[in-house]
């Protein structure tokens, strides 16, 4: 495992997988269409990861990869793992190859699925969760995997402000005393962060 060479190779290497990293991401950067995050939100996601050093986390709809990236290269410096779940099977294939482009795949579980089955199924904990897939399921997946986010952990919800994302859902989120909630809106889109106490 990486965290387990010397520290000067361990630097040499995250140095040079940075590199590949924001190459691979420069390249790509007017590719992301079909379901992807803004590459503002990218980096939202990341600095969260890196900002509270979070190592478990789980990203609800992977589309090509995108924010994939963004979790698992946070995860690459913190030494975690990101879990994701893709229900479409031509998207999941596309993503595992851009997660090897950015050499970044080793940091990742990439699960085929219908994520209404694959987060009952996942027994966590979690300290990161990137909710991503069918908007009108965002409430059970809140419902289903915040028993499993730990104290102090991060719940992440996406578009949130461009009308995509049922309005009774930010209520629900808002209400709950367990979470403290707030709105990032750099991008139009938007990304409800919910941190539980």
């Amino acid at each position: 495992m990486i965290l387990n060479f010397p520290l000067a190779s361990f630097c040499q290497t995250q140095s040079a997988l940075d590199e590949k990293v924001q190459k691979f991401l420069k390249d790509h950067r007017s590719e992301w269409h079909d379901l992807n995050v803004p590459f503002v939100d990218g980096q939202t996601l990341f600095d969260i990861i890196i900002k509270k050093k979070y190592t478990s986390a789980l990203e609800i709809g992977t589309s090509t990869g995108h924010s994939t990236i963004w979790l698992a290269w946070a995860m690459s410096k913190t030494g975690g793992k990101v879990t994701t779940l893709e229900l479409n099977e031509k998207r999941h294939n596309q993503a595992i190859k851009n997660l090897k482009e950015a050499g970044l795949l080793a940091f990742v579980d990439a699960r085929l699925g219908n994520a209404h089955e694959l987060v009952k199924e996942l027994t966590g904990p979690f300290d990161f969760v990137f909710s991503d897939a069918d908007k009108d399921w965002y409430k059970q997946y809140f419902l289903d995997v915040t028993p499993r986010l730990k104290s102090g952990g991060c719940f992440t919800a996406h578009n949130v402000i461009d009308g995509n994302t049922p309005e009774g859902y930010l209520t629900f989120v808002q209400s709950q005393t367990e979470f403290e909630t707030t709105i990032d809106r750099k991008s139009r889109a938007g990304i409800m962060i919910s941190y539980k106490k």
